[in-house]
């Protein structure tokens, strides 16, 4: 069997996580704030599904230029990163709102994107938020085309160039959405083997064709039906839209676990892995919040991933002022926060792990 039933095995004993949890609670109860994002995160996903939709109605109404419709496809690709950050992943880890269902019809703007609820959620919430940087489990550092994101992964002779290209991989991120759904049926089938996750269900297959076609109907069909841009030039725009979007996606989550200082760590041959999970956590992930809450605010509170992983319950809206009562535990606990000065200390910090994955 390939995939292992993998356990944290809490041998320290350690107690941070639920002293940690403790005080978080008594931060929401003293200060009676609610853990969902409410009418601010509200307000916030119409205006990122606006910053979407409104440049593609704009394009099918014919009224502008190729070039202006081109410009209008890099604002949608800034809007799919808005929704897909600050929409989408909260509300698939069910913290945007206290009612499922909104949680649910906020989520299904991944199908706007080109994803699928259903894969994101179990490959996002269910194996990289519990298994974080553990090769083969974690698909965000695994199996990654030309590129070499974990120690454990084979080294190649091309990956000593991958801090050069890696940006271009990366801007292919919601690209790859359209083929790689599908090419996870098997990987989560096999998986099921072991538990880890369940067998694929047949309706979500059903649902996973269906929203496919119908994302293909929305972004190609229906603009090259309705106005006279050429094949040609509806494609330069799909991919303006889509690179900028991915460019990024993959940057913000890369620079939360593919940075200095982080442990990727090992299973041993029992499946286990010889720390808490809170613990894991910490040292599997790092901040890189600095001064600019606009930058925070538009991808979504994720400059703190730490918080972030320590409670994905908790809407990112609180991040910003749980994270000193996290700094706050971990060093009490003689643990290491991770945190990068800024948005432009991670990016060095990211470049400098893939220059050294692809020569050791």
């Amino acid at each position: 069997m390939k995939y292992q039933k993998i356990k944290f095995n809490n041998l320290e004993k350690s107690t941070f996580f639920p002293t940690l949890r403790q005080r978080v609670d008594q931060h929401f109860s003293t200060n009676n704030l609610c853990k969902s994002g409410g009418k601010k995160i509200i307000y916030k996903a119409f205006f990122m599904l606006s910053l979407y939709l409104i440049p593609y109605l704009l394009i099918l109404s014919g009224y502008f230029s190729a070039y202006a419709m081109f410009a209008m496809t890099i604002v949608m690709g800034f809007g799919v990163a808005g929704v897909g950050m600050s929409v989408m992943h909260d509300a698939i880890h069910g913290s945007l709102a206290t009612s499922n269902i909104l949680n649910k019809f906020f989520g299904a703007s991944i199908y706007l994107l080109g994803g699928n609820a259903y894969n994101w959620e179990v490959q996002h919430n269910r194996l990289h938020h519990t298994y974080t940087n553990i090769h083969e489990v974690d698909e965000d550092i695994t199996g990654k085309f030309l590129l070499r994101l974990s120690f454990q992964e084979k080294q190649k002779s091309i990956h000593r160039f991958q801090h050069i290209y890696a940006f271009f991989l990366y801007s292919l991120m919601t690209l790859s959405f359209l083929w790689k759904d599908f090419k996870e049926i098997s990987l989560f089938n096999e998986m099921s083997k072991s538990g880890m996750t369940k067998p694929f269900p047949k309706k979500e297959l059903i649902r996973l064709i269906i929203t496919k076609l119908a994302y293909v109907v929305f972004i190609c069909v229906i603009p090259l039906y309705f106005t006279s841009l050429s094949f040609g030039q509806w494609l330069i725009g799909f991919f303006a839209m889509h690179c900028t979007a991915g460019m990024i996606l993959s940057t913000v989550f890369q620079m939360a676990h593919v940075v200095e200082g982080v442990d990727q760590p090992e299973p041993n041959n029992t499946g286990c892995v010889e720390n808490a999970w809170a613990v894991h956590q910490l040292q599997t992930t790092s901040n890189f919040a600095g001064k600019n809450r606009f930058l925070s605010w538009y991808i979504g509170g994720l400059d703190y991933q730490i918080e972030h992983h320590l409670f994905p319950s908790i809407s990112h809206i609180h991040y910003h002022a749980l994270s000193p009562i996290v700094r706050q535990t971990a060093l009490e606990f003689g643990l290491h926060y991770n945190a990068k000065a800024n948005f432009a200390n991670a990016l060095g910090s990211h470049i400098r792990m893939l220059k050294s994955m692809g020569t050791r």
